[in-house]
Order: C-alpha cells, then sequence, then structure tokens
C-alpha cells in the first residue's frame, strides 16, 4: 500500500470514529473539527494530506512547523505545541492559531510578533489564539490553571483574537474527568465573557470521551499518521 492510500485510509477511520462518538453523544459531527498533527513526520506527508482534502494541520515544534509553512503556503498550520517566548516573533508570521498560551508574557510577546508581521505583510489577520488549561498545575507540560487573567489578556490584545481553551489530561489521569472539567470551564468563562469560546480537547487515543464532553476540535496525530517515523 503506498502512502497516500494509507493516509487516506486512516483519514476515512478517525472520521468514522468521530462520526459513531458524535452520534453516541447526541451530537452533529459537523460541528467538530479534525485537526490531524503531522509533527515528525515530512512535508511530503502533509502535501499528500492536501491532495486528501486536507487544509489544517497541527505542528508542536517551531521550527519543523515554519519550514513546512514555507514549503506548504495553502494549507493552514497551527502551533500545538509549547511556545518559548524567544519564539513568538517567528510564530506568529506563520501560524494559523496558537493552542498553547500558559502566560500573560506570552501574550504580550505573541501580540507584539503578530503586530509585525501585519505590518510587514506577512499576515492579514489577527492571530487566533486558545489558553491552554492546566487540570494539575504541572509547569513542565505548559497550561495555566488560572485562564482567566489570559483569556482578558487576549481580549485586550489588538492583533490577536481569542479563539477558546485548549487541554490535555495529565498522564494517568481520568481523561473523561478531566475534559468535563474543561467544557465546565470553557461554559463559565463564555457566559462571564459574553461570547463563545471553542474547546480544543482529545487525541487518538481519548477523542471519544473528548467529544462525549462537548469537544469542538481533536487533534489527532498517531490514528493518521501512523507511527512517528525513525529518527
Amino acid at each position: 500500500m503506498n502512502r497516500r492510500e494509507e493516509l487516506r485510509q486512516n483519514l476515512q477511520r478517525v472520521r468514522e470514529v468521530i462520526a459513531r462518538e458524535a452520534q453516541r453523544a447526541g451530537r452533529d459531527p459537523r460541528g467538530i473539527t479534525l485537526l490531524p498533527v503531522t509533527k515528525f513526520h515530512p512535508a511530503s506527508d502533509v502535501a499528500l494530506l492536501a491532495e486528501l482534502g486536507v487544509r489544517e494541520v497541527g505542528e508542536n515544534r517551531e521550527q519543523e512547523a515554519r519550514a513546512k509553512a514555507e514549503e506548504l503556503p495553502r494549507v493552514q498550520f497551527h502551533m500545538i505545541g509549547q511556545v518559548q517566548t524567544k519564539k513568538a516573533n517567528s510564530v506568529a508570521r506563520w501560524a494559523a492559531s496558537v493552542h498553547s498560551v500558559d502566560s500573560l508574557k506570552l501574550v504580550a510577546a505573541l501580540d507584539r510578533g503578530a503586530g509585525r508581521a501585519v505590518e510587514r505583510g506577512e499576515r492579514e489577520s489577527p492571530l487566533a489564539c486558545f489558553v491552554q488549561w492546566s487540570a494539575d498545575g504541572d509547569a513542565r507540560r505548559g497550561g495555566a490553571t488560572e485562564v482567566a487573567p489570559l483569556l482578558n489578556a487576549l481580549v485586550a490584545a489588538p492583533h490577536l483574537l481569542l479563539a477558546g481553551i485548549m487541554c490535555v489530561p495529565p498522564v494517568g489521569s481520568e481523561a473523561a474527568e478531566v475534559f468535563s472539567r474543561a467544557h465546565r470551564l470553557r461554559r463559565e468563562e463564555e457566559e462571564r465573557l459574553g461570547r463563545r469560546l471553542l474547546l480544543s480537547a482529545g487525541m487518538s487515543g481519548d477523542m471519544g470521551e473528548a467529544i462525549a464532553a462537548g469537544t469542538d476540535i481533536v487533534r489527532v496525530g498517531t490514528g493518521i499518521m501512523g507511527a512517528r517515523p525513525l529518527a
């Protein structure tokens, strides 16, 4: 089986899982966005996904994502991994969105970077951002336990657009419980801010639980791309 056919079958399989889990949860699967995660896989794989109709993918590492974005300008690349403040200028040039905002310092850096990118003609619109919520406060994995100050800062930032909340369940945690808490947090902040917030939650191993909890976006890597290529 060639790589294109492998990716096609994997995409179809994941979409069928999304549709089944959405039906089980009484949801319309059309309201759930599938974001394939292409980290560690070559740009040629992303090009094949584009041939199969995929227009948006997620990446975890700035340098790798930037190179792919330069090679494939018709694909939108979303930064889902942690962002170092010093890399914010670069991320703001190529990213369609950032799912991992977890500090006021990063909000300020991304806002400056997005402003410069607009001035230089490197982007045409504000940079959409999700606040990464930490369920356990473990700083090693990124995320913030208090999201309200970051949501407020994104609303106030002239070159950023508040998109929603993202979460990753801690290792060993009950994914369904974490996603349920994230959903409640999203609803509380929607009411406080008076605006719709998206929830980005769920990966290959727990997207069923995320869909049941009300996620809008699932980030699926292995389920679509297969095992990470050997170095």
